[in-house]
């Protein structure tokens, strides 16, 4: 499998309505490692690595979101798969 390494950032209504959380299970139960975080401009960040297959399912899911999330941007941006992280957390 291909292994590749993202960086998103997600625009919206998307703290307070339990997306690091939700974005945590999704890439847990995918086998992708990385972490989540709330920024004080009111997005949250995320770091993803693993299967490109699985990424992109990741990705997909935070283009979404939990039900009470209103996603309106999400900036993605590819970077050099480094495979130093060993798990997934919420960083706060």
């Amino acid at each position: 499998m291909n292994k590749v390494r993202v960086h998103i950032y997600v625009s919206g209504r998307v703290q307070g309505v339990f997306f690091r959380a939700s974005t945590q299970g999704e890439a847990l139960r995918l086998g992708i490692t990385g972490w989540v975080r709330n920024l004080r401009d009111g997005r949250v960040e995320a770091l993803f690595e693993g299967d490109s297959n699985k990424v992109d399912e990741v990705i997909e899911f935070c283009q979404k979101g939990p039900p009470s999330a209103i996603v309106e941007k999400v900036d993605v941006f590819w970077e050099d798969y480094i495979g130093d992280i060993d798990d997934f957390r919420i960083i706060r």
